[in-house]
């Protein structure tokens, strides 16, 4: 297998720097014309900026800001990051040891850098705060749900554990608060096809053969809400929060089923009362068994006045 080459820069705030391969059919003059064309979101004078300081590398180090272009050649450099509103929730560390991490994820924190979202995700964060600069994700949440996240310390194992959580060999449970509906029976097993387009926010059901499965069970029930245990067998895009809003019992503070609403980036109020709450499975590698549970609780079902009332501190925790 044909091994990764190693970056000329070093990482920035847990992040690799981005690599442009020049392409072999390349007639610019130079590498700086290659870029202002291959990078139109980037401002020449930004560009410009990072060849002056030396920003911009092969593997022999900075280029001239008139260095000829080499055609089949590569660089890296460090992208500008986006203006990021710091969340104000953190991430807790719920076992370590010499090749796995597992944190309870706070609602609001993405997995990993996508979009807007960079440094305020969980994995640039525990790079960082924990000095694990080869940390790896082997599955992800969704930036609204918390919950178990479990990562790879050790780069060599990443792929047996990676592998574990693809073909399903993880036992996964998660809590929801949402409206009890007495006439619903309880437990069940929901089937269906869910596609996701690129590009829209939202996933849909449609007609087809099924390929997102998940049990549904009600554990209690007050004041017209219930807590229920949800237990996936397949892992599709808001697999979850579709299937309960197709029983008719949408999660509390899910802000695209059944209707999508514009709330800011930046509104900590009223989280998704989804919490994924334990994992479990035969270690790949020492082939002992692993269980893990959240330190954490839903705050519709605890607090249910602070949750309505909005006030932004996360007691979805533990």
């Amino acid at each position: 297998m044909r091994r990764r080459q190693k970056p000329p820069l070093p990482k920035r705030h847990g992040l690799d720097p981005a690599r442009l391969r020049l392409p072999e059919d390349g007639t610019w003059s130079t590498i700086r014309d290659h870029l202002v064309q291959r990078l139109p979101r980037v401002a020449p004078g930004r560009i410009d900026e990072l060849l002056a300081g030396g920003g911009i590398v092969d593997l022999d180090g900075p280029i001239a800001p008139d260095a000829p272009y080499v055609p089949g050649g590569a660089v890296w450099f460090h992208r500008d990051l986006p203006q990021e509103k710091p969340v104000p929730f953190d991430l807790v560390v719920v076992h370590r040891d010499e090749t796995l991490l597992v944190v309870d994820k706070p609602h609001f924190l993405a997995t990993i850098p996508r979009g807007a979202h960079i440094l305020e995700t969980a994995l640039v964060r525990l790079r960082r705060d924990l000095d694990l600069p080869d940390l790896i994700p082997a599955h992800r949440l969704d930036r609204a749900t918390a919950g178990l996240l479990l990562f790879v310390i050790d780069p060599a194992r990443r792929g047996a554990y990676q592998t574990m959580f693809q073909r399903r060999r993880v036992h996964k449970e998660y809590q929801a608060i949402a409206p009890f509906d007495p006439a619903l029976g309880l437990p069940r097993t929901l089937r269906s096809r869910i596609i996701k387009e690129k590009h829209v926010l939202a996933a849909q059901e449609v007609p087809g053969e099924p390929n997102a499965e998940t049990e549904v069970d009600l554990l209690e029930h007050r004041d017209g809400r219930g807590r229920y245990r949800l237990r996936p067998h397949t892992g599709r895009t808001h697999q979850l929060r579709l299937h309960m809003n197709s029983l008719g019992i949408p999660i509390l503070g899910d802000d695209f089923y059944p209707e999508l609403t514009d709330k800011p980036v930046d509104d900590y109020t009223r989280p998704l009362q989804l919490l994924a709450t334990t994992l479990e499975f035969t270690d790949p590698v020492t082939h002992e068994p692993r269980r893990f549970e959240t330190t954490r609780t839903l705050r519709a079902w605890s607090d249910y006045e602070g949750w309505v009332n909005g006030t932004e501190s996360s007691s979805d925790s533990g």
